[in-house]
């Protein structure tokens, strides 16, 4: 696949933040930041990053692509488990260094490795010290793969 094309960021940020050009600033490492929520429900399920090949992907398939930091490549959200992204819109921010993917996901279950309908399944309870984690209603019955 040849590199995608997308306009340079521009130079003023009156025209980065209120232009109509797509013209993602990817960080020193060539990402985007990914947010992600399900288009029906509008509940958060993940963050994740793109490369230009990911982003670009993403929109001509309308199917959401990742760059995995770890592995060091390209990622098809859903290739091996099933739970696809199939987006329905995308958002940029103001000065477009993130993107937001609002999607309809196959396998809701799936969403996260660890068998759970989103990634951010354990929240900090008021009134803690903050470094306690507890349990989000309904996501006590996933079970972590084992890698």
């Amino acid at each position: 696949m040849t590199a995608p094309v997308f306009a340079p960021p521009f130079p003023s940020a009156a025209e980065q933040e209120e232009g109509t050009v797509l013209a993602p600033r990817f960080d020193d490492k060539g990402l985007v930041t990914a947010v992600v929520t399900d288009f029906t429900s509008g509940m958060l399920l993940m963050v994740a990053h793109m490369d230009r090949e990911a982003l670009d992907l993403s929109i001509a398939t309308r199917t959401a692509h990742y760059f995995s930091r770890s592995r060091q490549s390209l990622w098809k959200k859903g290739e091996t488990s099933g739970a696809l992204q199939i987006i329905r819109e995308i958002r940029v921010d103001c000065d477009q260094d993130a993107v937001w993917l609002r999607v309809d996901v196959a396998r809701p279950e799936e969403t996260c490795h660890t068998h759970r309908d989103s990634c951010f399944y354990r929240r900090m309870p008021e009134g803690g010290d903050g470094r306690a984690l507890v349990l989000v209603a309904g996501q006590e019955q996933g079970e972590q793969k084992v890698p």
